[in-house]
């Protein structure tokens, strides 16, 4: 098998479904770029592994943000695709991160409610009013977790799933992501952009059963090596 498949860091597969770590700087799905991208990468390895002909079914559920790494599903069949979009238009799909940002929210934990609005020209994500042409509303929770000198770290869940997100409402608040110069410009700091995808729970197309992965994000990267986040890694696998 080639080393780009070698490289994958599959956590769960089944006939329906695929879980995978998502590294910081590749691409859920193929974009402008036309950098190698994780779609691609899965694609070729399910065809590798099961000696598929022709053209491999892979469903695209959900997305993240090309510097930001963590846990995603794809489906391997085009029902489990249709019943994991509906588990996310039902609220049964739970996304969480860890984001360390340069400054602490006021509150320690809130509920941030913003109307967003992305410009496709320079594929840039606003705050802006709700009477706006194209404003989607964009809600999510944060826990502030840890604060050390002027970073802190947060949990955020996300009860919408619209583009760059948690980069543009922390930053509404005024704390941008750390390493988020896009949204942040100096304030944010230079460095990795410091968003991580810790945790995934849905329920599995097919048995029904209720499936957990939560995975650290990489303690040899700064910031993260300053902060405690759980060492262990979790995976709830179904029993099919």
């Amino acid at each position: 098998m080639s080393n780009i498949m070698e490289e994958l860091n599959i956590l769960y597969e089944d006939n329906h479904i695929i879980v995978v770590l998502k590294p910081q700087n590749v691409p859920s799905c193929e974009d402008s770029s036309k950098d190698l991208d994780l779609f691609t990468m899965i694609k070729e390895y399910i065809r590798e592994k099961y000696q598929k002909p022709g053209n491999v079914y892979l469903g695209l559920v959900h997305r993240l943000d090309r510097p930001t790494g963590g846990v995603m599903v794809y489906a391997k069949s085009s029902k489990a695709a249709s019943r994991l979009s509906e588990q996310m238009k039902d609220g049964d799909f739970e996304k969480r991160y860890y984001s360390i940002n340069v400054g602490t929210p006021k509150e320690e934990k809130g509920v941030l409610k913003h109307y967003l609005k992305k410009n496709a020209i320079n594929n840039m994500v606003y705050a802006c009013a709700p009477t706006e042409n194209g404003a989607k509303y964009a809600e999510a929770e944060y826990k502030t977790l840890q604060v050390i000198g002027d970073l802190s770290l947060n949990e955020v869940r996300l009860h919408t799933g619209r583009s760059h997100q948690i980069r543009v409402q922390m930053n509404a608040i005024g704390c941008p992501v750390f390493g988020d110069m896009r949204y942040g410009g100096e304030k944010a700091k230079k460095g990795y952009l410091s968003l991580w995808a810790y945790y995934l729970s849905f329920s599995h197309p097919v048995s029904k059963e209720r499936l957990v992965f939560r995975v650290q994000p990489p303690k040899d990267i700064t910031p993260w090596n300053l902060f405690d986040t759980e060492q262990s890694v979790t995976i709830i696998k179904p029993t099919l």
